[in-house]
């Protein structure tokens, strides 16, 4: 067991901004409006950081450094157990100390480096694992997935050394994030590692080791980077990158100028902005950024998500930025972005920490949630962007519900996921929180003396107190939000189980043991990574699918299924890396409630091309599916043939779920 107070600082930022109004809650369940609410017809212009501060100072609580390992499950309710040390991927992160006077305060701009990756690099049919570090000269670790043993424990080796990967923590670079892509359309997953310097670019080789192609390959522009997605913007069949970048590219480990932290609290402008890099097929990247029409942005990005937000069929980008307000984009289908930030979401000042994206409600439109700060040190509130669809003018909306829905606060927030955790056919919300913990003492007084003292200036490092040993909003309870199908949610961690108070990152999703039950990688600042692995009893019915391209991308990113099951509209897209510090599976997952057969599934391809499935599939299945070809038998390695497909269960309460055993589940290994 680890003792919190014990662990290296960490962390990031503080955060003032002053709460706009909440808007009326839209009925539900409800068709889209033609029109938007009026609250959203016009510019929603929020609030400014002005001249008065909100800050509300707070001490660190205690440390209970036994609150993530144990949790008492509601009965029937969802339920996790961490298996991180007994499945061999609990792996520490340490922080990167920069060098100089405050390299400490340095290290909270932005408090990142946990990072994680899910992809299937031996394509085995099991999700394997990339998890970073950020120490000088410590390793990455690339963790392959075993599968369930004959009692159903699911267990990682660490084959980092013998594929090659684990460097990128140099002297004058830091890993920040890491992406599963297939960049040359060959069948096998390929790896980008990017960092506060040049990113690294690895091949997947076929064997268990990949080769370093980063030389040759165009991506040489030196950024302080901080997220990464992979999508097809142009819809050319090949996976361009988008990198978000959070300091202007200035070398932290050899400062000429210390004002290198945000000008302004609620909209600076000297922030890393973006960089598009167009795949050209060859190997080879360009920068198309000004071409793109994102090359004006100066705002310090954090987070990146993608998805056909309009339903044209054409991948749209938001951006949470922070120190400034979140970017809208649309795609105009010619390999340029027009943007619709005013008009679609309006103006904010908060910090945006995390993008992801899903159709909470089933109404066909996707919506998208932010991270932001809301606990004893600022109120944000975090934002739910309900998708308003298009007016009469064919003009996109959202509406910001986050309050109204129940899924306001993650305190210091960071990653957050949606997912169908016990597959009643509604996502979830998995949330990370908690930003600096560290000794008793708080940094907020010292803090808040320093920034109202007359003439402080935020860019510059050597204004800011250091921060030694204190600690700031650590200790926080993670969230888990059960999405109640009537448009609100509820916070369930606790009982749960995944009520942690470590300082969450990332929040990766994956069913890494095949048994239909989504299970999650949560990473943590200068502290163990935890594997929660999914035990809810009381799951209902289940599809899985995992998409290969053929005239579309090979990793199908941008591909959207929609399934019609029980009453229900189910869509799920699939997204190359959305969110913060953490890319999940890549394959999709339905949760089907006491539904026992699809009324019909339909897959949309980046190329246009649109299949229908035949509705008669067996369900609590895996699938492979490739464009233009259906359904394909994919082997997976040590499973034995699956035998015939006996009819979903029902539940004793006749809600139609499948009761599951604490062992290994009745369909685990089953990949078809």
């Amino acid at each position: 067991m680890y003792n919190c107070l014990k662990l290296h600082p960490i962390n990031r930022l503080w955060r003032c901004q002053v709460r706009r109004c909440p808007l009326s809650p839209l009925p539900f369940p409800a068709a889209r409006p033609s029109t938007p609410p009026a609250s959203s017809s016009s510019p929603i212009l929020r609030p400014a950081f002005g001249a008065a501060l909100l800050v509300l100072l707070a001490s660190a609580p205690g440390a209970d450094s036994s609150a993530w390992s144990a949790g008492a499950p509601a009965p029937e309710g969802i339920r996790f157990e961490e298996i991180g040390r007994q499945a061999g991927a609990r792996l520490p992160h340490h922080s990167r100390i920069f060098p100089g006077k405050n390299g400490a305060v340095l290290d909270l701009f932005p408090g990142a480096g946990a990072v994680a990756a899910v992809g299937d690099y031996d394509d085995d049919g099991y999700d394997d694992l990339f998890v970073t570090d950020s120490g000088t000269g410590l390793g990455n670790h690339l963790l392959h997935n075993n599968g369930p043993d004959k009692d159903g424990n699911i267990t990682f080796t660490d084959v980092t050394a013998a594929a090659g990967v684990g460097g990128g923590n140099s002297a004058h670079s830091l890993v920040t994030g890491a992406l599963w892509f297939d960049y040359d359309n060959d069948g096998r997953i390929d790896l980008l590692v990017i960092r506060f310097g040049t990113p690294l670019l690895y091949h997947n080789e076929g064997n268990g080791k990949f080769r370093d192609v980063t030389a040759g390959s165009g991506l040489d522009k030196f950024a302080n980077t901080a997220a990464v997605i992979a999508f097809d913007y142009d819809n050319d069949g090949r996976l361009d990158l988008l990198f978000g970048n959070y300091q202007r590219a200035v070398d932290l480990f050899d400062l000429k100028d210390r004002h290198v932290l945000p000008n302004r609290i609620d909209s600076a402008d000297n922030g890393g902005g973006v960089t598009l890099w167009r795949n050209l097929g060859n190997g080879t990247f360009a920068d198309v950024t000004e071409k793109a029409g994102l090359g004006k942005l100066s705002g310090w990005t954090l987070a990146l998500g993608h998805a056909d937000l309009d339903n044209d069929g054409w991948q749209d980008v938001y951006m949470a930025v922070d120190f400034g307000p979140d970017r809208l984009f649309l795609n105009n289908r010619n390999g340029t972005f027009r943007e619709v930030t005013a008009e679609a979401i309006g103006i904010d000042g908060k910090h945006g920490m995390n993008v992801d994206v899903a159709d909470y409600d089933h109404d066909g439109w996707l919506d998208i949630y932010i991270t932001n700060i809301t606990d004893d040190f600022l109120q944000e509130c975090n934002m739910l962007w309900h998708n308003n669809g298009l007016d009469a003018a064919g003009k996109l909306s959202f509406t910001d519900v986050a309050k109204e829905a129940g899924v306001c606060s993650t305190l210091w927030g960071w990653a957050a996921k949606f997912a169908d955790f016990d597959n009643d056919g509604w996502e979830d919300i998995m949330a990370a929180d908690g930003m600096r913990t560290a000794g008793e003492q708080s940094y907020v007084p010292l803090l808040f003396k320093a920034i109202t003292s007359p003439g402080f200036d935020p860019s510059n490092l050597d204004a800011w107190p250091a921060i030694g040993t204190m600690s700031w909003s650590g200790h926080q309870k993670k969230k888990l939000f059960r999405n109640l199908g009537n448009g609100t949610f509820k916070e369930i961690a606790e009982a749960a189980g995944v009520d942690n108070d470590l300082d969450g990152r990332g929040i990766a999703v994956a069913d890494f043991d095949n048994d239909g039950l989504l299970d999650f990688y949560q990473t943590n600042k200068d502290q163990p990574s935890l594997l929660y692995r999914n035990r809810t009893a009381a799951a209902g019915n289940w599809l899985e699918l995992k998409l290969a391209g053929t005239r579309s991308n090979r990793d199908a990113v941008g591909a959207r299924v929609t399934v019609r099951a029980g009453g229900n509209l189910l869509i799920r897209e699939v997204n190359g890396g959305n969110g913060f510090a953490a890319q999940s599976s890549t394959r999709l997952h339905f949760g089907l409630g006491a539904a026992t057969k699809l009324d019909s599934l339909e897959i949309r391809w980046p190329s246009g091309l649109v299949e229908s499935l035949p509705p008669s599939l067996a369900l609590n299945r895996i699938y492979r599916v490739t464009e233009g070809k259906g359904l394909e038998p994919l082997a997976i390695r040590g499973a034995k043939p699956a035998a015939p497909t006996a009819a979903p269960g029902k539940h004793p309460s006749g809600k139609g779920a499948r009761p599951r055993a604490t062992g290994a589940p009745p369909s685990a290994g089953r990949l078809q």
